[in-house]
Protein backbone atom coordinates (compact mmCIF):
# COMPACT_ATOMS: atom_id res chain seq x y z
CA UNK A 1 0.00 0.00 0.00
CA UNK A 2 1.30 3.19 -0.37
CA UNK A 3 0.51 7.00 -0.12
CA UNK A 4 1.60 10.00 -1.58
CA UNK A 5 2.92 12.67 0.98
CA UNK A 6 3.21 16.97 -0.05
CA UNK A 7 6.69 16.84 1.48
CA UNK A 8 10.23 15.81 0.05
CA UNK A 9 11.73 12.55 -0.10
CA UNK A 10 14.53 13.61 2.09
CA UNK A 11 12.62 15.17 4.95
CA UNK A 12 10.05 11.89 4.79
CA UNK A 13 13.26 10.12 4.94
CA UNK A 14 14.73 11.48 7.88
CA UNK A 15 11.15 11.67 9.47
CA UNK A 16 10.62 7.31 8.66
CA UNK A 17 14.98 6.89 9.73
CA UNK A 18 14.04 7.80 13.25
CA UNK A 19 12.34 4.51 14.88
CA UNK A 20 11.09 6.85 18.15
CA UNK A 21 8.77 8.27 15.42
CA UNK A 22 7.30 5.83 14.30
CA UNK A 23 5.23 5.91 17.48
CA UNK A 24 3.40 9.12 16.47
CA UNK A 25 1.68 7.50 13.68
CA UNK A 26 1.16 4.31 14.81
CA UNK A 27 0.08 4.48 18.29
CA UNK A 28 -3.60 3.38 17.43
CA UNK A 29 -2.60 0.20 17.01
CA UNK A 30 0.92 -0.33 18.42
CA UNK A 31 1.13 0.74 22.11
CA UNK A 32 4.13 1.06 25.05
CA UNK A 33 7.24 1.61 22.59
CA UNK A 34 10.20 1.15 24.33
CA UNK A 35 13.51 1.81 22.43
CA UNK A 36 16.07 -0.69 22.69
CA UNK A 37 19.30 1.36 22.28
CA UNK A 38 19.83 5.29 22.54
CA UNK A 39 20.69 6.14 19.06
CA UNK A 40 17.44 5.43 17.56
CA UNK A 41 18.29 6.74 13.92
CA UNK A 42 19.31 4.34 11.23
CA UNK A 43 20.71 1.14 11.31
CA UNK A 44 20.35 -0.81 14.65
CA UNK A 45 18.06 1.36 15.67
CA UNK A 46 15.19 -0.74 17.70
CA UNK A 47 11.90 -0.63 20.20
CA UNK A 48 9.70 -3.02 21.34
CA UNK A 49 6.41 -2.79 21.38
CA UNK A 50 2.54 -4.53 21.99
CA UNK A 51 0.38 -4.56 19.00
CA UNK A 52 -3.16 -3.80 20.67
CA UNK A 53 -4.89 -6.85 18.64
CA UNK A 54 -7.57 -7.93 19.05
CA UNK A 55 -8.06 -11.63 21.23
CA UNK A 56 -4.04 -12.01 21.33
CA UNK A 57 -2.70 -12.71 24.49
CA UNK A 58 1.05 -12.61 23.26
CA UNK A 59 1.07 -9.30 21.62
CA UNK A 60 4.80 -7.99 22.45
CA UNK A 61 6.73 -7.34 19.51
CA UNK A 62 10.45 -6.42 18.79
CA UNK A 63 11.55 -4.59 15.64
CA UNK A 64 15.20 -3.48 14.34
CA UNK A 65 15.77 -1.42 11.54
CA UNK A 66 18.40 -3.64 9.40
CA UNK A 67 18.88 -1.50 5.81
CA UNK A 68 18.76 1.87 5.33
CA UNK A 69 19.29 2.97 1.93
CA UNK A 70 19.45 7.39 1.94
CA UNK A 71 16.74 8.37 0.92
CA UNK A 72 14.91 5.72 -0.91
CA UNK A 73 14.45 2.18 1.65
CA UNK A 74 13.91 1.16 5.69
CA UNK A 75 13.58 -1.80 5.98
CA UNK A 76 12.93 -3.45 9.81
CA UNK A 77 13.11 -6.59 10.76
CA UNK A 78 11.12 -8.31 13.54
CA UNK A 79 9.83 -10.92 15.90
CA UNK A 80 6.69 -11.14 17.81
CA UNK A 81 4.03 -13.89 19.23
CA UNK A 82 4.48 -16.57 21.56
CA UNK A 83 8.02 -17.11 22.25
CA UNK A 84 9.00 -14.50 19.25
CA UNK A 85 8.46 -17.31 17.01
CA UNK A 86 6.88 -15.22 14.54
CA UNK A 87 8.96 -13.43 12.01
CA UNK A 88 8.53 -10.00 10.27
CA UNK A 89 9.64 -7.41 7.35
CA UNK A 90 8.45 -4.45 7.13
CA UNK A 91 9.97 -1.67 4.32
CA UNK A 92 9.50 1.86 3.89
CA UNK A 93 10.12 2.72 0.09
CA UNK A 94 10.56 6.62 -0.81
CA UNK A 95 10.01 7.48 -4.36
CA UNK A 96 9.76 11.28 -5.72
CA UNK A 97 6.66 12.82 -7.09
CA UNK A 98 5.79 15.63 -8.66
CA UNK A 99 6.16 19.12 -7.37
CA UNK A 100 8.62 17.88 -4.21
CA UNK A 101 6.13 15.19 -3.10
CA UNK A 102 7.22 11.88 -1.98
CA UNK A 103 5.46 8.54 -2.53
CA UNK A 104 5.77 6.07 1.19
CA UNK A 105 5.08 2.52 0.26
CA UNK A 106 4.65 0.24 3.41
CA UNK A 107 4.86 -3.67 2.88
CA UNK A 108 4.58 -5.68 5.76
CA UNK A 109 5.53 -9.30 5.49
CA UNK A 110 5.18 -12.21 8.44
CA UNK A 111 6.45 -15.73 9.11
CA UNK A 112 4.47 -17.81 11.25
CA UNK A 113 5.95 -21.04 12.19
CA UNK A 114 3.18 -22.95 13.48
CA UNK A 115 0.10 -24.35 12.37
CA UNK A 116 -1.82 -22.58 14.78
CA UNK A 117 0.03 -19.23 14.07
CA UNK A 118 -1.03 -19.96 10.38
CA UNK A 119 -4.59 -20.02 11.07
CA UNK A 120 -4.40 -17.11 13.14
CA UNK A 121 -3.44 -15.43 10.06
CA UNK A 122 -5.57 -16.59 7.62
CA UNK A 123 -8.37 -15.72 9.76
CA UNK A 124 -8.20 -12.43 9.68
CA UNK A 125 -5.05 -10.80 11.33
CA UNK A 126 -3.37 -10.35 8.20
CA UNK A 127 -6.65 -7.78 6.56
CA UNK A 128 -6.72 -6.06 10.50
CA UNK A 129 -2.77 -5.25 9.87
CA UNK A 130 -3.49 -3.70 6.64
CA UNK A 131 -6.19 -1.69 7.39
CA UNK A 132 -4.48 -0.27 10.77
CA UNK A 133 -1.34 0.12 8.36
CA UNK A 134 -3.32 2.11 5.97
CA UNK A 135 -4.42 4.16 8.69
CA UNK A 136 -0.94 4.55 10.01
CA UNK A 137 0.18 5.83 6.62
CA UNK A 138 -3.08 8.38 6.93
CA UNK A 139 -1.40 9.25 10.65
CA UNK A 140 2.03 10.24 8.36
CA UNK A 141 0.71 12.21 5.89
CA UNK A 142 -0.98 14.54 8.47
CA UNK A 143 1.71 14.59 11.10
CA UNK A 144 4.32 15.47 7.65
CA UNK A 145 1.89 18.12 5.95
CA UNK A 146 -0.19 19.29 8.25
CA UNK A 147 1.81 19.88 11.04
CA UNK A 148 -1.00 17.90 12.96
CA UNK A 149 -0.21 17.52 16.55
CA UNK A 150 2.36 14.65 17.18
CA UNK A 151 2.02 12.21 19.73
CA UNK A 152 4.54 10.72 22.29
CA UNK A 153 7.60 9.76 20.98
CA UNK A 154 9.15 6.44 22.14
CA UNK A 155 11.84 6.94 24.71
CA UNK A 156 13.88 3.90 26.31
CA UNK A 157 12.69 2.12 29.42
CA UNK A 158 9.31 4.17 28.54
CA UNK A 159 10.87 7.57 30.13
Amino acid sequence: MSIVVARPREEVYAYLADIANHAEFTDHYLVDWHLTRTNTVGRGAGARFRVNVPLQRFNWMGVTIVEVEPPRRIVEAGRGGKFNRIRSLTTYTLEPGPGGTTRVTLSTETQPVTPADRLLESLGARGWVKRQNRKALRRLRSILEAGEQRGARATIAGR
